[in-house]
């Protein structure tokens, strides 16, 4: 006689069926995912088309919406998907933006204005906490309309897609330890243009300029790990502070091509052209750098001026303690910047920008006279003492110093003993401390006459 008997599961092996059916469909189901920069409390870029971009399961649906405007795609066979928003105007409206996929995502309180990166090596990531006048800064710094975003430092030997960082609000406590340059930097420009400010830190104290750069087909460390997962992300511009370390590597006037590269390649990298780049002329210092290899960079730092979208704030008349490679008064750096920003990427009218760049010279017998850029309404003294720092040489290129006086927005150097002047140099070593400023108290920068290479930013 035939019996059947019916089939008995146990619970523990029916319960890991389960699991192991939900672990494979839930395998096939990979989650919508954006990049940490993309976050909730950042700042877009105003009037630019915005591209929102992330990871999802190949073919998968994937739409954003932000405001009435909605925008669909799906991913590609690498995982990665991307859409175009259109333009936004800074309203002062807090958004959302929605990304639904497999799953939902929502970003908050999102706002429209001008976004930033600030880069380079320790001046840039110097800290407010350590600045002059820190106490009453970061008492101060409740602004709910800048948002900060904090870069950790990361080397990579190729492109990395994420940065692990958050967009936060600016407060007291969250701005402490934040680049002090990019704070009072972002603080003059919203005040400015009375729009939302968004500031991404990147940089690292010591580095020099080649990990920061993509040139010859290659990328370097900290470009791969720092910057590259912004490309995509709309800014702005940049502000740059480095340069300590290619003196003392002895760069010299070859950092002018270095800086070339780094600014055509992330104008490349970001897809813009026009991507603004403003740069701090870096202070004196009487620490190890080699006789001239200052002066040397100050040159090569002038000379990037003549690359479009550029400009340079002079530091001369910035150190408190010259045996400090770290000058702590950096409100002034930052909003020497913005003021370059507000000339030139903002169109204010009027606005004398730079201190006195050297142009031209005329030799008048015994006497040089200089042509400046920038001289604003004429030129000055910044402590009403006679101008200080010149100094003329003849045919045997000897130096000495030279008095000079100011004529209008011009200045004429001349020396006793030398009768047929051929040169003029001006600050040219590594303290420099010179008082000739124009109008709006903006110091010259130092230079040389004998085939000078620098530009003026005009």
């Amino acid at each position: 006689m035939n019996r059947t008997f019916p089939i008995m599961f146990s619970p523990i092996a029916l319960c890991t069926g389960l699991l192991t059916l939900f672990t494979l469909t839930s395998s096939l189901r990979a989650d919508v995912t954006l990049p940490n920069v993309l976050g909730s409390h950042m700042v877009l870029q105003r009037d630019v088309p915005l591209t929102i971009w992330g990871t999802a399961d190949i073919g998968e649906s994937v739409t954003v919406q932000l405001g009435d405007e909605e925008a669909s795609t799906e991913t590609g066979d690498n995982g990665k998907w991307s859409v175009k928003l259109k333009s936004q105007k800074a309203d002062g409206k807090p958004r959302t933006i929605t990304v639904t996929g497999n799953n939902k995502i929502v970003l908050e309180d999102i706002l429209i204005g001008e976004v930033w990166i600030g880069s380079g090596q320790s001046n840039m990531e110097w800290q407010l906490a350590n600045t002059i006048g820190s106490d009453e800064a970061i008492e101060k710094a409740n602004h709910a309309n800048i948002r900060l975003f904090h870069v950790p430092k990361a080397q990579s030997d190729s492109p990395n897609d994420d940065i692990n960082a958050a967009w936060k609000a600016c407060t007291p406590a969250n701005v402490r330890s934040f680049s002090a340059v990019l704070y009072f930097y972002g603080r003059r420009l919203h005040e400015e243009l009375d729009v939302p400010v968004g500031l991404i830190n990147s940089s690292w104290g010591g580095s020099p300029i080649e990990p920061w750069t993509i040139a010859d087909g290659k990328s370097g460390g900290m470009y791969n790990a720092m910057i590259a997962p912004l490309t995509d992300f709309a800014v702005q511009g940049s502000i740059w502070y480095q340069g300590e370390t290619n003196v003392l590597h002895k760069n010299g006037l070859g950092y002018t091509g270095k800086m070339k590269d780094l600014i055509s390649g992330w104008r490349t990298a970001f897809k813009d052209e026009g991507h603004a780049f403003y740069f701090v002329q870096i202070a004196p210092w009487q620490g190890s750098y080699g006789p001239g290899e200052l002066p040397a960079l100050w040159e090569a730092q002038v000379a990037s001026l003549k690359l479009p979208a550029t400009g340079m704030a002079v530091t001369t008349d910035l150190v408190d303690n010259i045996k400090d490679i770290h000058p702590r008064n950096k409100v002034d750096v930052g909003e020497r910047l913005a003021l370059w920003a507000l000339a030139k990427s903002y169109g204010k009218k009027g606005l004398v920008y730079s201190g006195p760049l050297y142009k031209s010279m005329t030799v008048d017998g015994s006497k040089i006279r200089l042509e400046f850029a920038h001289a604003g309404d004429g030129l000055k003294s910044r402590d009403d003492k006679p101008l200080s720092e010149f100094q003329i040489a003849g045919a045997d290129g000897k130096f000495v110093a030279a008095s000079a006086t100011i004529d209008g927005k011009n200045i004429i150097v001349e020396a006793d003993g030398v009768a047929a002047p051929k040169h003029v140099r001006f600050g040219w070593h590594a303290v420099a401390n010179p008082n000739l400023v124009n109008s709006k108290g903006l110091p010259a920068s130092p230079f040389q006459t004998d085939n000078w290479t620098g530009g003026t930013g005009e």
